[in-house]
């Protein structure tokens, strides 16, 4: 099932002007991630930083940070990857009930989002403020969006991620209402597919993300996948939805 065809109200001309802002000239970095070994283990490397030049390069190579403890940086590409196929996301007809109580915006509340991600009541959080001045700053340059979902005006629930030429990847959601952390998902595929991304990335499947259509590929397969999804950059959307 395309997400599109569940959620057209998402589709408007004001949300997909903000997820298709234009994105500032690629960053440079000290750091070259082409010698990057690629073991037979998730963590790749430790070390480097958070500049956005940094960030951007180790997306392109199929590298995503998250700390180690205080201290050390922790990059990671999973032997096993999750991946939702755009073309064959699972929305069930009791989440299809509950998606029109919640309204929809991209990117105006970017910050916000991660903060609520990072919410230090969340089991297992890792998302520090050293994370959040960070990727508040790829949002300010275009390459990272929040997909933000309200219910009587009021944030319940949100998703953020990057966006690199026909890729996106999703970093983290949340919810504080029943279904919002899968209203944010639903409605950003709406928005990845009517935009022509071809590879949404989730990093690791979990049960909600399989609930969701998530599955699992081969470390191998995703680079193949992301390589073709930096090929072309991402289509920008002329024909919207009132």
């Amino acid at each position: 099932m395309r997400a599109g065809d569940v959620m057209p109200w998402v589709l408007t001309p004001e949300n997909i002007n903000a997820f298709n802002r234009p994105q500032s000239e690629d960053p440079e970095t000290e750091w070259n991630f082409d010698s990057v070994p690629m073991q037979d283990d998730d963590l790749i490397a430790i070390g480097a930083d958070l500049e956005p030049g940094t960030l951007i390069q180790a997306y392109r190579h199929g590298l995503f940070p998250m700390p180690m403890d205080r201290k050390k940086l922790g990059w990671w590409s999973p032997v096993t990857r999750g991946i939702i196929p755009l073309d064959a996301v699972h929305i069930s007809r009791s989440l299809q009930k509950n998606l029109t109580q919640f309204s929809v915006r991209v990117d105006t509340c970017f910050t916000d989002v991660m903060q609520a991600c990072g919410s230090s009541t969340r089991p297992h959080g890792w998302i520090n403020n050293e994370f959040i001045d960070a990727y508040t700053l790829l949002h300010r340059s275009g390459w990272a969006n929040s997909v933000e979902v309200f219910l009587d005006e009021q944030l319940v629930g949100g998703i953020y991620g990057v966006r690199i030429g026909r890729l996106f990847a999703g970093e983290s959601m949340f919810h504080t209402h029943t279904d919002a952390s899968k209203t944010a998902l639903v409605a950003l595929a709406a928005l990845l597919d009517a935009a022509g991304v071809v590879l949404f990335d989730v990093q690791w499947t979990t049960e909600h993300l399989k609930s969701l259509g998530a599955v699992d590929i081969t470390r191998d397969s995703y680079l193949r996948l992301l390589k073709e999804a930096q090929k072309s950059p991402i289509l920008r959307q002329t024909e919207t939805h009132g």
